[in-house]
C-alpha cells in the first residue's frame, strides 16, 4: 500500500467542465448528496475546494454557505483546505468532493476538518473508486496526464478507516456511475453492460460517497468513592492486674 503523504502533485481540476461527462458527475453526485442535505441542520456549512462549491446544497436548510479555494469563482474564502483558518467546533457540516485525489496530504485535509467541525456535525465525502473501470483506466498510459486519472486513488475502505481513526461513525457508504467515464465512452452505448454491473457488481463503481458523523465520548462524571474514616473507641476490657488476681484465685481453688 502505497503511503498517503506524498509531494507531488499533478493538476488539480477547477471545474467539472474538466472531466470527462463532468455535468453528468455532478448530476449524479448532486442526485445521491440531496437526501441526506435535510438531515445537515445548524448555522454554518463549509465547501471544500471548487468541485463542491459547485454542487447544488440548496436543499439543506443551512443558509450560510461558504466555499474554501485556491480559486475560483465559487470561491468565498481564499486558503488552502488543509489550513482551514476557522475556529475549532464552528462548523456544523462539510462537503468533500473529489478532494483528497488531488492532495499531497489526505491525511491533514480529514483533521482540520474533524478539528473544525462542532460534536455531531456531518461531513459528505465523494473521490474515485480505483477498484472500478473508471480505476483501470487509471493504468493505461495515455491516460496518467489527463484529468480526473492524474490524482491518486484511495479505497473507500481506506478512506474509512482514515475516518473511524478521527472518531467518525460512518453512517453511508454507497457507489454509483458503473462507467470508465473516459472521453470517448458514450454513456449510452454500454447501458446493458453499466445496468449488469451496478445490479450484481456494486462495490465496482466508479465513484463512492461516505457520509459520516464526528462522534462525542459522553463524560460521565464519576463520584470518588469517600469513606468515612471510622471513629477510634479503646474496648473497655478488663485491667491486667485484675485479670491475674482473678487466674490466682481461680488455681488456688
Amino acid at each position: 500500500m502505497k503511503p498517503a503523504l506524498s509531494f507531488q502533485e499533478g493538476p488539480k481540476p477547477l471545474s467539472w467542465q474538466q472531466f470527462p461527462h463532468g455535468d453528468y458527475l455532478r448530476c449524479d453526485i448532486e442526485r445521491k448528496l440531496s437526501p441526506w442535505l435535510p438531515r445537515m441542520f445548524g448555522y454554518h456549512m463549509l465547501k471544500l475546494g471548487n468541485l463542491s462549491g459547485e454542487l447544488d446544497t440548496s436543499k439543506s436548510s443551512i443558509k450560510h454557505q461558504v466555499c474554501v479555494a485556491e480559486l475560483g469563482p465559487y470561491t468565498g474564502v481564499v486558503a488552502d483546505i488543509d489550513e482551514l483558518p476557522f475556529y475549532e467546533h464552528s462548523i456544523d457540516a462539510c462537503i468533500m468532493s473529489h478532494c483528497l485525489e488531488y492532495h499531497s496530504d489526505p491525511h491533514h485535509i480529514l483533521r482540520e476538518a474533524h478539528r473544525t467541525l462542532i460534536p455531531g456535525g456531518y461531513i459528505a465525502i465523494t473521490g474515485f473508486n480505483p477498484f472500478s473501470f473508471c480505476g483501470l483506466a487509471q493504468l493505461l498510459p495515455f491516460s496518467r496526464q489527463k484529468l480526473p486519472w492524474t490524482g491518486r486513488f484511495f479505497t473507500p475502505a481506506r478512506v474509512k478507516d482514515w475516518l473511524n481513526l478521527l472518531g467518525f461513525e460512518i453512517v453511508a457508504d454507497e457507489r454509483f456511475i458503473y462507467s470508465s467515464l473516459a472521453r470517448g465512452n458514450r454513456l449510452s452505448r454500454f447501458a446493458f453492460w453499466r445496468s449488469f454491473t451496478k445490479q450484481y457488481l456494486k462495490p465496482m463503481g466508479s465513484v463512492y460517497m461516505l457520509v459520516a458523523r464526528k462522534r462525542v465520548a459522553p463524560l460521565t462524571p464519576i463520584k470518588p468513592k469517600w469513606h468515612a474514616r471510622p471513629q477510634f473507641v479503646p474496648i473497655k476490657g478488663v485491667g491486667l492486674r485484675q485479670t491475674s488476681k482473678q487466674h490466682y484465685q481461680q488455681n488456688k481453688k
